[in-house]
């Protein structure tokens, strides 16, 4: 093994050259080795990963919706912290897939277990828990998860601690928590559980990161949000946001954006009577994407029809999937 401070010109040379002494070596380890690493959430749609992400995060990062498959994307948040730095990621809830976006949102499941130092496997309180052992069997991790039951205000303190029981004897998990990621009860333990799993080694990202993504693809979710929480039946499922164009003047931010559907009469919905219902898209989406960067924006929404763009790998690859 290499270490970057035992070389020729590293800091160890650095400093018998300068008489520093052994101290400063022990310094220079501290601030740079922390407890570092990925960690993945996974489990069945309107598990509460989204939310989960956000109540650890201390902001909104993941979009959220009472609606199932509102996570299309894998979305990291970086957290870092006196002696740590923590990547996690959001991913799509899994499912048996039903068209190639499904297909895609899957692989992005695959790819996050393969990378994951630290697994969350989170489940509804009130789910079965042999059908969501059976999942997370599926998953054949390569690293040690946690197992968190959700909506534990919902559920008896002994249903908690029977479904703990039964996680804490499978091979995949560490320890089993009841938590409530909306109400932010128990996340406090788990984040000081989490860190204490982590490896050993150098921050991945700068300190001041908190995600991989750019603002542009916060504001598209923000968009597809208001989509989920307006639009009812197949309109949510049925489309997608492109951002054209964003652009930051003086004084404002300038987006453009695509809303894209499968069908004509998808588009009629998506307009309203008199454009009624994408006004009110347009305002609502507006009011959040400034809350999130903290500028004034001019939002411009058009809604164009490509047919079944979900099974259509060139449509895809263009709307960022």
């Amino acid at each position: 093994m290499k270490f970057p401070w035992a070389g020729p010109s590293g800091p160890c040379k650095t400093f018998a050259r300068e008489g520093c002494g052994y101290w400063l070596v022990i310094i220079y380890l501290c601030s740079r080795f922390m407890k570092s690493g990925f960690v993945n959430i996974f489990g069945k749609p309107n598990a509460g990963k989204s939310t989960l992400l956000n109540a650890l995060m201390g902001e909104k990062l993941a979009i959220v919706s009472h609606k199932v498959q509102t996570t299309r994307h894998r979305i990291r948040g970086i957290l870092s912290g006196d002696g740590f730095q923590v990547i996690f990621s959001d991913t799509p809830g899994i499912i048996e897939p039903r068209y190639l976006l499904h297909e895609k949102m899957m692989d992005t499941v695959k790819h996050s277990v393969s990378d994951s130092d630290l697994a969350l496997l989170m489940m509804d309180g009130r789910d079965d828990p042999g059908e969501n052992d059976k999942l997370f069997s599926s998953l054949h991790l390569k690293s040690g998860a946690l197992v968190l039951i959700n909506k534990c205000d919902r559920i008896p303190a002994e249903e908690i601690l029977a479904r703990k029981i039964f996680f804490e004897n499978k091979k995949y998990c560490i320890e089993a928590f009841g938590i409530s990621a909306l109400k932010n009860l128990q996340t406090d333990h788990l984040m000081e559980r989490i860190i204490q799993l982590l490896p050993e080694g150098e921050p991945f990202f700068d300190g001041e990161e908190m995600t991989d993504r750019p603002v542009k693809f916060f504001a598209g979710e923000l968009i597809r949000e208001k989509i989920f929480s307006l639009y009812e039946d197949e309109i949510p499922y049925h489309s997608t946001v492109l951002v054209q164009e964003y652009k930051e003047k003086e004084n404002l931010t300038r987006i453009q954006a695509d809303i894209i559907v499968q069908r004509e009469t998808q588009k009629g919905i998506l307009l309203g009577e008199g454009g009624r219902m994408i006004k009110k898209l347009g305002t609502e989406a507006r009011k959040d994407i400034e809350a999130f960067i903290g500028r004034k924006v001019f939002l411009e929404l058009f809604v164009k029809v490509r047919p079944r763009w979900r099974d259509n790998e060139m449509h895809l690859r263009e709307y960022g999937y």
